[in-house]
């Protein structure tokens, strides 16, 4: 019994959860600044909704970037680098005026989600989890993001209702330089030694990225990146304005939800309790089924449950079961899909080709960030927004079904 607790229960991985959930709590909470800044300024939505979508595309460039940083460099620097980056932006951001100050500000920002996120952490925690656990490491890891996504919009709601956001911004960059204090407690081998006769990291990314499993993977995983960015930037905003009044005597109200704009930020954080389980789940279930038809049953099923919503009357109950419902399948791809990389193409670069894999999921949440502001200042609703974003979904589904499962490189320990 202690042997199977223990990895489980290990200081490294506890650190590795908190880094992660406290970069996601920050990301996730971006969303609930939208009315806010927009209102302060006079700003069209599509102007800080630009911020939001440059900082999804800045994430997923510097995601390989940071992932080679670590696997050339050391984990832990590459983690420092990303949490001083992360609150150098959000300190800036707080004193900029002008939509261009907050788009050029959220490369930063970026960045610094890049340097604290999935690429590098989920890269540690393969490398140190037995091969019979890695698949469920790579879940409970993924679901401490969840985590974040339950508490950071919660606290920003909190934050906001007693102060400006600008000073909410500086409270959350004190809290991302608090991760520093963990990297003594990720004592991994900071730098991963040349083995004689292994692949250059060179050769393993230019054989990945002309192998077809690899490009089926990269273009399957833009449909997750655009429906996460479009909800997490745009759904507090849509709640409030689209949504049916609560019942003053409901059990909505009971617990404090009386507003449209708390109900939102509910959701966000229903969908983050939600994936706590789901990401769990898909990690137990990644090492008993095939990962690539795990995940075509799970964009499958965002599909159907995004369709069902948008044809379907907005009331808060509808608000609630389907921040549930795409809760569970929210972050589930993340596992399945790491994993399936270090399936694959091993584990001595999972980071890197991670990262390149995951800059297809950014530029699918830069899409659904931007397309968000963009066409509902044109046309004044979501509508097409969401209908493409089922459509992707759709897509994802067929993309992973030919992918090649067994490995292509000789897997590194």
């Amino acid at each position: 019994m202690k042997s199977a607790v223990k990895p489980i229960l290990s200081p490294l991985l506890v650190a590795a959860c908190t880094i992660l959930l406290m970069s996601f709590a920050i990301r996730a909470s971006f969303g609930l600044f939208q009315i806010p800044i927009s209102e302060s300024f006079g700003w069209p939505r599509a102007d800080f909704s630009l911020a939001i979508a440059i900082q999804n595309l800045a994430w997923g460039i510097g995601q390989p970037i940071f992932g080679a940083i670590a696997e050339r460099f050391g984990d832990r620097r590459a983690i420092a680098i990303g949490a001083v980056v992360y609150a150098l932006g959000l300190v800036l951001s707080a004193s900029a005026v002008t939509p261009e100050g907050h788009q050029l500000l959220n490369i930063l920002i970026g960045f610094g989600i890049a340097g604290t996120g999935f690429g590098v952490i989920l890269a540690i925690v393969g490398r140190t989890s037995s091969p019979e656990r890695r698949s469920l490491m790579l879940g409970i890891t993924t679901a401490a993001g969840s985590g974040g996504q339950v508490v950071g919009p919660l606290a920003a709601e909190a934050l906001l209702s007693v102060m400006p956001w600008s000073s909410v911004f500086l409270i959350f960059a004190a809290a991302i330089l608090a991760t520093l204090l963990l990297l003594p407690i990720l004592r991994t081998p900071q730098v991963i030694p040349h083995v004689p006769g292994e692949r250059s990291m060179s050769s393993v990314v230019g054989a990945a990225v002309r192998d077809p499993s690899f490009i089926l993977i990269f273009l399957g995983f833009f449909s997750c990146g655009y429906q996460l960015g479009f909800i997490t930037a745009h759904f507090p905003a849509f709640i409030t304005e689209v949504c049916g009044p609560i019942d003053p005597s409901g059990v909505l109200a009971g617990l404090g939800i009386t507003t449209t704009s708390a109900l939102g930020a509910l959701a966000i954080a229903l969908i983050g309790i939600a994936n706590i389980g789901g990401t769990i789940a898909a990690g137990m279930l990644g090492q008993h089924f095939r990962k690539k038809y795990l995940l075509a049953q799970i964009y499958l099923a965002r599909t159907i449950v995004a369709g069902a919503f948008i044809l379907t009357p907005m009331t808060p109950a509808t608000v609630v079961l389907f921040s549930l419902a795409m809760g569970a399948l929210w972050l589930a791809t993340v596992p399945l899909t790491s994993g399936l990389i270090a399936q694959i193409y091993g584990l001595r670069y999972m980071g890197t080709l991670y990262g390149l894999v995951f800059l297809s999921h950014q530029i699918g949440g830069f899409m659904g960030v931007w397309l968000g502001g963009a066409l509902y200042d044109i046309t004044g609703t979501y509508d097409l927004v969401w209908w493409v974003g089922v459509g992707v979904g759709a897509f994802s589904a067929v993309a992973h079904l030919p992918v090649r499962e067994t490995p292509a490189v000789p897997a590194m320990a």
